[in-house]
C-alpha cells in the first residue's frame, strides 16, 4: 500500500473508527490483544480489517532473550496473520522471557556478539514461521547498557543477516537521546534508511520523582514538537513511510488522535510534493 498514516486502534473508538473518512487511514493493533479463539474481540477486528487495513504490533515474542520464541505464542500470531492478512508485521528489539515467567515490561537487549545471535536465530525463526518478513522496533532506553555496536550499527547488522526491515520509533530516539546524552539527528542519519518500512510516533512525559532527570516512553500524551521534528528529519532521509501514531494512556476522544494523525498525514503528503 502507499504510504499513509495510521492510528493505534483502542475498542472504545471501535464505532467512529469504522465511520471514518479519512483517506489513507489504518489501524495497528498489540496481536497479544487478539490471541483469542472467538468472541467480541475477533468479531471487532474482523469488522476493522474490512473496513481498513491493518498491522499487527506484537510486544510478547521476547525477541531478545537467550530462549527460542516461545512456540504457542508464536502459533497463536501465525493464526492471527493468517487470518487478517496485515500489510505490516512488527515486534520489539527487547526480551521479556525467560522460561514460564514473563515479565510485564520490554527489558533491553545488550549489543553484543552473543546477543546478536540470539536475536537473529529469534528472528529467524518467526519470519520462517509467518512466511514472510517481520519489523523490528529500535528500543527507548533508561540507561547505558553493554554495547560492542552502537545501535544504529547493531540494527543493521540484524536487518543484513535476517532480512528483517525496521520499525523506527522517533518517540523512543527522542526519549534514548535525552536520557543517554545523545545526538537523535546523528542517530538518524545512521540508520540503514532502506529497511525502515514503518515509523511510530508517540508522546512521552517526565518522571514524577523530580530527583530523576528522565524521559518516559508513556505514550500517555500528544506528540511533543521535538518527536515531530525527528519525524521530519527521517522522512527526508527515507522518503515517504507508513507513520502510526501510538496512544496508551489517557486517550483522548476519537476527533483528538484524528487530529494529531493528520498532522502526520499532511507531513507524508509534503514529502510526497517535494520527492515530486
Amino acid at each position: 500500500m502507499d504510504p499513509t498514516a495510521g492510528l493505534a486502534f483502542k475498542p472504545e473508538h471501535f464505532d467512529e473508527a469504522l465511520a471514518a473518512s479519512a483517506v489513507g487511514l489504518w489501524f495497528e493493533v498489540h496481536a497479544e490483544n487478539y490471541m483469542v479463539p472467538g468472541g467480541p474481540r475477533l468479531a471487532m477486528l474482523s469488522a476493522l480489517r474490512e473496513a481498513r487495513p491493518l498491522s499487527l504490533h506484537g510486544v510478547g515474542l521476547s525477541l531478545g532473550g537467550h530462549e527460542r520464541p516461545d512456540v504457542e505464542h508464536l502459533a497463536a500470531l501465525v493464526r492471527l496473520v493468517d487470518r487478517f492478512d496485515p500489510f505490516l508485521v512488527s515486534e520489539h528489539l527487547a526480551w521479556s522471557r525467560v522460561g514460564t515467567r514473563c515479565m510485564p515490561d520490554l527489558l533491553p537487549v545488550p549489543r553484543t556478539f552473543e546477543a546478536l545471535e540470539c536475536v537473529c536465530r529469534n528472528i529467524d525463526i518467526v519470519q520462517h514461521a509467518l512466511g514472510r518478513q517481520v519489523l523490528i522496533e529500535n528500543p527507548a532506553h533508561y540507561l547505558p547498557i553493554e554495547a560492542d555496536w552502537c545501535e544504529p550499527d547493531f540494527l543493521a547488522a540484524i536487518v543484513g543477516r535476517t532480512g528483517c526491515g525496521l520499525l523506527i520509533d522517533v518517540n523512543n530516539v527522542a526519549v534514548a537521546a535525552y536520557n543517554l546524552g545523545l545526538d537523535a539527528g546523528a542517530y538518524l542519519m545512521a540508520l540503514p534508511h532502506w529497511a525502515i518500512a514503518e515509523i511510530h510516533i508517540a508522546g512521552h512525559t517526565q518522571d514524577p520523582d523530580p530527583a530523576i532527570d528522565l524521559l518516559i516512553d508513556s505514550h500517555d500524551a500528544p506528540v511533543g514538537e521535538c518527536v515531530w521534528d525527528l519525524l521530519d528529519i527521517l522522512l527526508d532521509l527515507t522518503g515517504p513511510r507508513p507513520v502510526l501514531l501510538e496512544r496508551d494512556g489517557n486517550v483522548p476522544p476519537f476527533s483528538e488522535l484524528m487530529a494529531e494523525r493528520d498532522r502526520a498525514a499532511a507531513t507524508l503528503a509534503n514529502k510526497e510534493l517535494v520527492d515530486a
